[in-house]
């Protein structure tokens, strides 16, 4: 069987103790693998009735694998071995952290930033075939990244059709249209599986697959962990977890996931939209943040903090004061943590399986696409920065006396979210801030790429608990990419998706405060700086 570990102290300890036997009295576990859609409330059983379907991923996507390497071996054949993700969210992070673990190359395309776009396309062209990843098939990067591929292709003189892969729904928009188009192939995932369920589906074996990860042993290992987690057993770590995620009292509902020494690269990543997603909304929720051994959160000791820690499944971890951890091979772990996700649902007593905050920005962004407003003026630029937020910046007339004002409006309970829209492979330094902030603040802080995080966290930070504080960064750049068949370009795109995401903050009341680079590369030099500054 898969090695699979947990252990815990302090408030994590207390919350199993309390919490586990009752689960496993009222059968909680058997009852989600026999995909009982009563466990999380009345108002939740017409979703979580067709939500269900990643109980038992592991073995419906077993016919899956002979297909997925037949194409792999096809692709190598005629020297296409360059694999470009495009997809958002769930259908992007759970292949990005299998691929990183199996230490397979794989292109994640996640963004619409133009820069990133253009860099994605200008790359051995030759050699490139793109998976396309949406359920519904109507996201909009995820058909802007495949209209400018597909004219990419043909302007190299390639058949676009044989190298375009599909993954949606079956009969959504997408799969019709991929298959009157004449892809060179259209993967259907499981309906009653949502977006961040999706690892162990079409949406997380296909990129992998073709991009050379051993499928086959990654299902199995996952079956594996089924069988230990649909045992009604205190001794049942899924449980464990769900009972330390959601069943803390008081509440820690700021998790800190931290790896140290799984081996499992980008995992706290794929949690953190799991987890966000799942749990942020109607007022309620846990708050995931992605931090490291090292980060100020790991030995702050908040009294709303709770630490989980990634390990190794053979190696005894070291835990300091409320702390929990949890060790398994990666397959084990994708499925633990859906599994204990819904199950702090039920703790919680909210549905894990909808995201009802998640379409407002969308719909904000298409005005704004539509309307083309003027950006609003900046209230003052210095250096490379321009600077845009509300009443409660008061007088403030630098960067730092902004950035001042902004943490002010942090409440004891409260937390920062930083969002940076710009190309994040070519400037992963500037997820150092989050550090520097949570140094800065002694609060928990989190750090997403827009407009990635639109389709994951970006439901806790309007669903959930009105405690947050935002700041939001987006950059100028000299580089556009046409976007064939639509009125806009990527760089139209994301300008439009970060301010209409910064206006439905503001109208839930959350205050905002916009940091507008002039210079990406001056820009983001002087930001660093300056918190790096504010956190000695």
């Amino acid at each position: 069987m898969s090695a699979l570990t947990f252990d815990a102290t302090g408030a994590a300890r207390e919350a199993v103790e309390a919490v586990v036997p009752q689960l496993a009295a009222d059968g909680v576990a058997g009852r989600i693998f026999a995909k009982d859609h009563t466990l999380w409330g009345a108002e939740a059983e017409e979703e979580s009735s067709k939500r269900l379907g990643w109980v038992d991923a592991a073995s419906v996507s077993q016919p899956l694998v002979a297909d997925i390497v037949a194409l792999r071996d096809a692709f190598r054949a005629e020297g296409v071995d360059r694999i470009v993700l495009c997809g958002m969210g769930g259908s992007s992070l759970a292949p990005e952290v299998i691929t990183a673990s199996a230490g397979v190359p794989l292109v994640v395309l996640d963004s619409t930033d133009p820069e990133q776009v253009a860099a994605a396309l200008a790359e051995r062209i030759e050699a490139t075939a793109i998976v396309v990843s949406s359920k519904s098939g109507s996201t909009a990067e995820t058909d802007s990244q495949r209209r400018a591929f597909e004219a990419a292709f043909e302007a190299a003189g390639i058949d676009a059709k044989q190298r375009i892969v599909v993954v949606t729904d079956p009969g959504s928009p997408l799969d019709a249209a991929s298959r009157d188009a004449g892809y060179r192939a259209v993967f259907n995932a499981d309906p009653t599986v949502g977006g961040r369920y999706s690892a162990l589906t079409a949406f997380g074996l296909v990129p992998s697959g073709l991009a050379g990860v051993d499928v086959q042993a990654f299902l199995d290992e996952a079956e594996e962990a089924a069988e230990l987690l649909r045992e009604d057993s205190e001794d049942n770590i899924g449980l464990q977890l769900g009972a330390a995620l959601g069943g803390t009292s008081p509440l820690r509902d700021k998790i800190v996931i931290v790896e140290d020494g799984s081996g499992i690269a980008g995992f706290a990543d794929w949690a953190e939209q799991l987890i966000a997603e799942s749990t942020g909304k109607i007022g309620r929720g846990i708050l995931p943040v992605v931090a490291s051994v090292d980060s100020p959160e790991v030995s702050d000791g908040a009294a709303d903090v709770l630490i989980v820690r990634l390990v190794s499944a053979d190696k005894d971890p070291s835990l300091g004061a409320n702390e929990a951890a949890v060790g398994g091979s990666l397959a084990t772990q994708l499925l633990v943590w859906e599994f204990a996700t819904a199950v702090a649902g039920r703790l919680l007593g909210i549905n894990p399986f909808d995201q009802p905050d998640v379409e407002a920005a969308k719909v904000a962004a298409r005005g704004l696409l539509d309307a083309r407003p003027e950006p609003t003026p900046a209230l003052f630029t210095e250096g490379s920065i321009e600077v845009r937020g509300g009443e409660w910046l008061g007088g403030a007339a630098t960067v730092e006396e902004a950035l001042k004002a902004l943490l002010a409006q942090l409440s004891p309970e409260g937390y920062l979210s930083v969002q940076a829209y710009l190309d994040r492979l070519a400037f992963p330094q500037l997820e150092s801030v989050r550090d520097s902030f949570a140094k800065a603040t002694g609060r928990p802080t989190t750090f997403g790429w827009g407009p990635r995080f639109l389709h994951s966290t970006g439901q806790y930070h309007k669903g959930g608990p009105a405690v947050g504080v935002f700041l939001q960064i987006t950059a100028a750049t000299d580089v556009d990419v046409e976007i064939p068949g639509r009125p806009f370009t990527f760089g139209q795109l994301i300008t439009a998706q970060a301010a209409g995401d910064a206006q439905v903050l503001a109208e839930h009341g959350r205050p905002v405060l916009r940091l507008h680079l002039t210079d990406r590369a001056a820009g983001v030099r002087q930001l660093t700086e300056l918190v790096s500054a504010l956190a000695r």
